[in-house]
């Protein structure tokens, strides 16, 4: 399932290297979504296919559904049989069959003056107009018709007997009609659409078993930095614990993909280089935290700039904002394969992700690479500072009823909490360096 066009060397400008450039977030984004394709479509099984994009218009085959039958227990009737009935002089009728749900129902037929008893479900029999529901008739308050079933056919049993319809019924009332649902020939789904359980329970319903569809992308991702130890071991001085792959991983799977978690790697560009030539085989995509800047252990940068020829090639970047300044890109291993490598502090990775890979997941999946919703709301705090010639995100919590955002922490690059409140980015354009409180702004919705 390679992602990209081809497989040749990736050319890399000049210009994308030099070190003195300063790249804007929609250069950046350009120009990872200019060498990302679509992954190869496959035929799923419905239970495989949630999550997936269909490729195809699916159309119905046969009329939904396939024959007129019952919404309610009751009992199906004339219409004029039961006009004009009252609690005090009810319709009395003979029951001439019982109908079950599953049956054919053709070996009844309502004439004159008779009804048949019906369940949910059930065809309605020939010559019936309308379904009594069994609540109206001395047939049982409040409980299904009592069916007699053949333990051997499984056909229902002609029971005989008579009932008293209290009240008088359209007609088709209580009735689906064939085809009420969807029509021969219609279009059921559109290509594009994404799979969820109402559209495999379409698919189901007009006997569809697989599907064509884009599948999820899989998307490998790893932390780097020796100083990382897992959540619930003991923490030894200097030590702190791994957030990074654990929160890419769920932006992963809240864009849609799969979400393969690596865990931390050591600062160790042999060690690094060995994971990635591990992980390779089954990913679509691979997101890496840390280790991108100009430290003497950044070592994500070290391994990954002198790829040449085979191995793909990778560029690290400074863009214009903030936080994530630091930003690599690239297609790695013989297939192509996409590799974001992303700031190590957890704010920075969280923004970037949401900037840069959840688009580019997205338009693996053939999806349009932009979801995130950008409204314009009244910013209740003041942004006494922001970098000049940065774009700036702010974390915030916007209140939709007010058309108000506010702040929600500090601008540090390391404070989860206050990334764990937030449900807004608030964007401060790169020319304007203070915001004061009341003033409009960007807001980015999150989910």
């Amino acid at each position: 399932m390679s992602s990209t066009a081809d497989t040749a060397t990736d050319p890399v400008p000049a210009a994308a290297d030099d070190p003195d450039r300063l790249w804007t977030v929609e250069e950046h984004l350009a120009d990872i979504l200019a060498k990302i394709r679509p992954l190869e479509p496959i035929e799923l099984q419905l239970p495989d296919a949630q999550g997936c994009v269909l490729v195809e218009d699916v159309t119905v085959p046969a009329a939904l559904p396939p024959f007129d039958n019952s919404s309610m227990d009751g009992y199906a009737v004339r219409t004029a049989d039961v006009e004009g009935a009252t609690e005090e002089f009810p319709a009395v009728l003979a029951v001439v069959g019982d109908i079950a749900a599953g049956s054919a129902g053709a070996a009844v037929t309502v004439g004159p003056g008779e009804a048949a008893r019906i369940m949910t479900g059930a065809p309605l029999p020939a010559g019936a107009e309308a379904v009594v529901p069994v609540e109206w008739t001395d047939g049982g308050a409040g409980a299904g018709p009592a069916i007699a079933m053949d333990a051997h056919s499984k056909v229902p049993e002609r029971s005989g007997g008579e009932v008293r319809v209290h009240r008088p019924v359209a007609a088709r009332a209580h009735v689906r009609a064939r085809g009420s649902d969807a029509c021969t020939g219609e279009l059921a789904l559109a290509a594009g659409t994404v799979l969820g359980p109402a559209q495999i329970g379409l698919l189901a319903a007009i006997g569809r078993a697989t599907v064509l569809v884009r599948p999820r992308p899989r998307v490998v991702v790893m932390s780097t930095g020796s100083e990382l130890v897992q959540p619930g071991e003991e923490l030894a001085p200097g030590r702190i614990h791994d957030s990074n792959s654990f929160v890419l991983s769920a932006c992963a799977r809240d864009a849609g993909a799969i979400a393969y978690r690596v865990g931390a790697v050591d600062d160790d560009a042999e060690v690094l280089r060995a994971t990635l030539e591990d992980q390779l085989i089954r990913a679509d995509a691979v997101v890496t935290s840390g280790g991108v800047s100009v430290g003497a252990y950044d070592v994500v940068k070290e391994t990954l700039s002198g790829l040449a020829g085979e191995e793909g090639s990778v560029s690290f970047r400074r863009l214009a904002m903030q936080p994530g300044k630091p930003q690599g890109f690239g297609r790695i291993g013989p297939d192509r394969v996409p590799l974001f490598a992303l700031p190590g502090n957890p704010v920075s990775c969280y923004v970037s992700f949401e900037l840069f890979v959840r688009p580019a997941v997205r338009a693996l999946m053939g999806l349009p690479p932009v979801d995130r919703t950008t409204v314009r709301a009244v910013c209740t705090d003041a942004v006494a500072s922001s970098p000049q010639g940065r774009r700036q995100f702010l974390r915030a919590r916007y209140e939709p009823g007010e058309g108000t955002v506010s702040l929600v922490g500090g601008a540090g690059s390391h404070l989860v909490k206050a990334l764990a409140q937030a449900d807004a980015l608030v964007v401060v354009p790169e020319e304007t360096t203070s915001v004061p409180a009341g003033a409009e702004v960007d807001v980015v919705l999150l989910g």
